[in-house]
């Protein structure tokens, strides 16, 4: 008997950085793109972000209570980044990160980060969701100030 053929490997995903993401309301509608309606605060998409003196290539900052709402208008798999306070803040401040799905379910969040901490980790599942929020919310008396960063953040859709 011959072997049957090995079936071809899934696609690699691709993967969309944040801070490349188109608004929706100029998106063509065929990749992630942020909500400008959903959306709450000003972010900035940016690039070589510091968080505790290590230098991100790019990213998405927000003030301390902020929400990024991004369409992913495809099946998408999985949001990463690193969560941390902006170096720009001089050590001042704490926040805590949390990522929603669209239906308002939280699917992570960070314990408080503090301005000088290293970054956290942001690793989850996103599959089967058609939008994602990313939440920034005040921590402490000094939590206000902090700038936090969504470094190297990415969405990876297939």
């Amino acid at each position: 008997p011959t072997p049957s053929p090995e079936p071809p490997p899934p696609p690699a995903p691709e993967v969309y950085q944040v801070n490349e993401l188109a608004y929706s309301v100029a998106g063509d509608h065929t990749g992630p793109e942020i909500l400008l309606g959903g959306s709450r605060g000003v972010f900035w998409q940016r690039s070589g972000l510091s968080i505790a003196s290590t230098t991100y290539a790019h990213g998405v900052t927000a003030p301390s209570r902020s929400s990024v709402a991004v369409q992913l208008n495809r099946p998408c798999t999985r949001y990463e980044a690193m969560a941390g306070v902006d170096d720009l803040t001089l050590g001042l401040g704490a926040v805590r990160f949390s990522v929603y799905d669209g239906e308002g379910a939280r699917l992570w969040r960070s314990p408080v980060v503090r301005g000088g901490e290293p970054a956290v980790p942001v690793s989850v599942s996103i599959e089967g969701s058609r939008s994602i929020r990313l939440v920034v919310e005040p921590s402490g008396a000094l939590g206000g100030v902090a700038l936090a960063d969504w470094a190297a953040s990415r969405i990876s859709c297939r």
